[in-house]
């Protein structure tokens, strides 16, 4: 496995990303979309786990037009109120339109890197909702989308992602924290209708006992069991979808 750091050119800058490639050439890949603490160490162990499975993984840099921003503590960060404003300001400023844009120049990035065939996203908190925005807007080339601890997935927000079901042609998966106030049951509920009514194959799932956050190794919220069973889901999701 190979991870370099790349420059990919957007229609507002330039993102910064690392790509991750694997031992043998594929043409399956995967965008991660990043959480409020923005490209790390963790998310690139996570990229490449899943590169280990045959899958070219790119982690681009949502908040790229701030410039030089953190790093963060995910442990510790939203408890200095400082770095909390600081963080949910990229996080208001980067909206869902500028990712969809965005994403249009991350999937060229993974095209050029060899990785032309189906191509699975998965974000995690903020980027959940990106994971499942940006299924709608490249049905064409997104076969696989899932989202964990993702955050306003069917909010009363014009691009709450439940809005846009009717675009997504791939599959979906989301595995929810078992309480997590950013994503409550009536959420829950109303993006299940909206994914059904849209004939959308898709599963929702409740990790009872993990809290938001829980997926990610340096998060204060990780939990080792219910991070192993979030990898065995998104495994399995996505070798059913990429391969």
């Amino acid at each position: 496995m190979m991870l370099r750091d790349i420059e990919i050119k957007t229609a507002d800058g330039v993102a910064k990303a690392a790509l991750v490639m694997p031992p043998a050439p594929s043409k399956a890949g995967v965008i991660l979309y990043m959480d409020a603490f923005g490209p790390r160490a963790a998310l690139y162990d996570m990229a490449e786990r899943l590169t280990g499975e045959g899958y070219a993984v790119l982690v681009p840099d949502l908040f790229y037009r701030f410039g030089t921003y953190g790093p963060y503590d995910a442990r510790t960060a939203f408890s200095d109120e400082k770095l909390r404003a600081e963080i949910m300001g990229m996080v208001g400023g980067t909206t869902q339109e500028m990712t969809q844009r965005d994403t249009a120049a991350f999937l060229d990035a993974l095209s050029e890197n060899g990785a032309t065939g189906p191509i699975g996203v998965v974000g995690y908190c903020m980027g959940g909702g990106r994971a499942l925005n940006a299924a709608a807007a490249y049905p064409d080339r997104i076969v696989a989308a899932a989202s964990f601890h993702g955050g306003r997935l069917a909010s009363d927000a014009p691009d709450s992602p439940h809005n846009s079901a009717a675009k997504i042609k791939a599959r979906v998966y989301v595995g929810t924290a078992g309480v997590d106030g950013s994503f409550p049951p009536e959420q829950s509920g109303r993006l299940a209708e909206a994914l059904r009514i849209a004939g959308v194959d898709h599963i929702i799932e409740n990790y009872v006992g993990s809290d938001h956050g829980w997926c990610i190794a340096d998060h204060g919220a990780y939990n080792e069991k219910g991070a192993e069973r979030h990898w065995q889901r998104l495994s399995t999701f996505f070798a059913e979808t990429l391969r």
